[in-house]
């Protein structure tokens, strides 16, 4: 038999290269198991996280209601700082020689009664106060909480349902109150009768399009995050985070007192 290089017969070569190649396969197979068992962790730490911020904690229980959800708190402590700013901030109005704040608040005020005005028209300006707090509500609970350490009420779908189901019966009142309950009612058979289920179903959908809308967009906003804190947890979470905590707060409250208006105006018409 031939001998190969130092010493070695060709069949021990041969059979110690493959000896050798096993282990580099049987170490590659362990390296990747490795890492499938780490990924595996960390997206099962990743469901955890998001499974924690869709629960809402039951902070404490009242004899009668029952327990107070962590959203219902979050909602009050709103209530009462945007009450206190509005005590704080109107106090000291002048008609002569107003100062910066007061310029500053009438100059608010007025864009945000001259943009709903415009989608709902002059005559139904009275409802013009109703969307201006809903929208300052939003707007402190997509903003105001994240950045005091608290969880957004939006990411409760509850609250969501109920600021929905509260522009649906406004937007089915405005109607009723501006063309009457006859004509509120005929208008489900417009423009054939075939339409009225269909019609009849938009009640439903109006609602139910705000409330997931608004939950839908808050908490993808939260995953989007929480995917960049785990790929690159260094620098870009940090423009990305000012933009999902405030930017896109205040889009989304925009879009939904601005949906709502413009329901308004098509039941109206």
């Amino acid at each position: 038999m031939k001998r190969g290089f130092k010493g070695f017969k060709t069949e021990q070569l041969f059979f110690l290269c493959l000896n050798q190649a096993a282990r580099q396969i049987r170490h590659t197979k362990n390296i990747r198991i490795d890492q499938t068992v780490k990924g595996g962790r960390n997206t099962g730490n990743l469901t955890e996280t998001l499974m924690e911020e869709l629960n809402c904690e039951t902070m404490f229980t009242l004899p009668v209601i029952g327990g107070i959800s962590e959203s219902v708190v979050v909602t009050w402590i709103l209530m009462a700082v945007l009450v206190l700013a509005s005590v704080i901030l109107v106090r000291n109005l002048r008609v002569e020689n107003p100062g910066k704040v007061q310029l500053a608040l009438e100059t608010g005020i007025g864009w945000a009664q001259d943009f709903f005005e415009g989608i709902i028209g002059k005559e139904n300006r009275r409802y013009v106060p109703y969307l201006i707090t809903v929208l300052l509500y939003l707007a402190a609970a997509n903003t105001i909480a994240p950045l005091c350490g608290f969880k957004p009420p939006t990411k409760d779908l509850n609250v969501t349902a109920a600021l929905a189901i509260m522009s649906m019966c406004l937007i089915e009142f405005s109607g009723i109150r501006k063309n009457g309950l006859k004509h509120w009612v005929k208008h489900f058979a417009q423009p054939v009768p075939v339409v009225a289920p269909i019609m009849i179903l938009e009640i439903v959908i109006r609602p139910l399009s705000l409330c997931m809308r608004l939950f839908g967009n808050m908490l993808a906003g939260f995953v989007v995050l929480e995917l960049l804190k785990f790929f690159v947890p260094l620098i870009i979470p940090i423009p990305v985070s000012f933009y999902f905590d405030i930017f896109d707060g205040l889009l989304q409250a925009y879009v939904f007192v601005f949906l709502t208006a413009l329901f308004m105006t098509e039941e109206m018409e």
